[in-house]
């Protein structure tokens, strides 16, 4: 085996060729986080001239001139390698980052594996929290639209019909509706308690299209510039629920690969009781179908973190929920050294308290 730099075409290509195609880890992705301000690493496992794996490194700051990496739902394996080869991927991929840890000052990597940790006890793993969500909700798009309202709650199903009957409407937003979404973010943020990025990281997010030699800017019309042929090419967009004028419900939503992804909500205090934020998704699920994609990913569920959220989410499918439940190991970090790992943790355990 061997570790190889690997450029758009190839990582890409890659990830949209694996089923539940992860946008996190995309070429793409990466820009964006590199616009952001961090510097981003990917590489891929080549064997015998075959790509095994990928992975995208985000390099964050730490304490002192230490850093750490961070592979966002990474590293990623192909579907195709064969079980028993899977486990001396990952032990080959570790040992390379391990090295490259040391030229970049990285005490440990943060990744978010799709396979059990217990298959590397002797290696110095840790449950960190959660950065991004274990378990989520998809949907199988190859469904009719009868059969995927069927699999609804029906209170899903009524809150839909409702919207549409107020006179609900959905459109993409256009450059000048980012100052109306931002207003509805905040507004969430103080409701639900969720956390939020910063007011410029999701102007980047949602201009990041534009910004991207391959992508002109968007405009309104019938069907988004997304189609079959564009499947390779991470999309960000951002479409909107209007009652009477005036934005009620916003969606960021990614497309790439066979999955379309539900990434962030917003919703307004005024007019709950027109539903808007039902019809917007199941418009966006329809939308999603129509254009090819495979899989409607909600991004994450949590009884306890994000009740209310939660509940809305299964409502698009309660009936035999757990063929559209997956559930991931989580967050990790594998220490590159453990001492300076240690005090990591201390010091991460004191700004908690203050």
């Amino acid at each position: 085996m061997k570790l190889i730099e690997i450029n758009r075409e190839n990582l890409n290509d890659f990830l949209a060729g694996q089923e539940h195609s992860v946008f996190l880890q995309s070429y793409d992705w990466g820009e964006f986080q590199n616009d952001a301000g961090f510097e981003v690493f990917r590489f891929g496992v080549e064997d015998e001239g075959e790509l095994l794996a990928v992975i995208s490194l985000i390099k964050k700051k730490l304490f002192a001139n230490f850093n750490y990496f961070y592979a966002q739902k990474g590293p990623v394996v192909g579907r195709k390698v064969i079980k028993s080869k899977v486990e001396s991927v990952y032990r080959f991929l570790f040992s390379e980052i391990r090295k490259m840890a040391k030229r970049e000052k990285c005490i440990f990597l943060r990744f978010e594996p799709d396979f059990p940790i217990s298959q590397f006890p002797n290696f110095p793993i840790f449950k960190s929290i959660d950065l991004q969500p274990a378990k989520t909700l998809i949907l199988d798009l190859s469904k009719d639209e009868k059969d995927l309202l069927a699999d609804m709650h029906q209170k899903t199903r009524y809150n839909i019909r409702l919207a549409e009957k107020k006179g609900v409407e959905i459109t993409e937003a256009l450059e000048n509706d980012f100052e109306e979404f931002w207003k509805l973010m905040e507004e969430t943020n103080k409701r639900d308690g969720f956390r939020l990025h910063s007011k410029e990281y999701y102007y980047k997010m949602l201009n990041f299209n534009k910004n991207t030699s391959r992508n002109k800017p968007t405009h309104r019309q019938a069907d988004t510039d997304i189609n079959k042929l564009e499947i390779k090419n991470l999309k960000l967009k951002l479409f909107l629920a209007k009652y009477k004028e005036k934005i009620v419900s916003a969606n960021i939503i990614s497309f790439f690969g066979d999955t379309v992804t539900y990434m962030h909500g917003a919703s307004s205090n005024e007019n709950r009781n027109v539903m808007a934020p039902y019809l917007l998704q199941w418009e966006i699920i329809k939308k999603a179908k129509n254009l090819g994609y495979e899989y409607y990913d909600f991004f994450g569920i949590d009884e306890k973190k994000w009740p209310g959220v939660t509940r809305y989410k299964k409502g698009f499918c309660e009936k035999n929920q757990e063929k559209h439940l997956m559930d991931y190991p989580g967050t990790y970090d594998l220490a590159f050294g453990e001492a300076w790992y240690g005090v990591y943790k201390v010091l991460r355990k004191l700004r908690r308290k203050f």
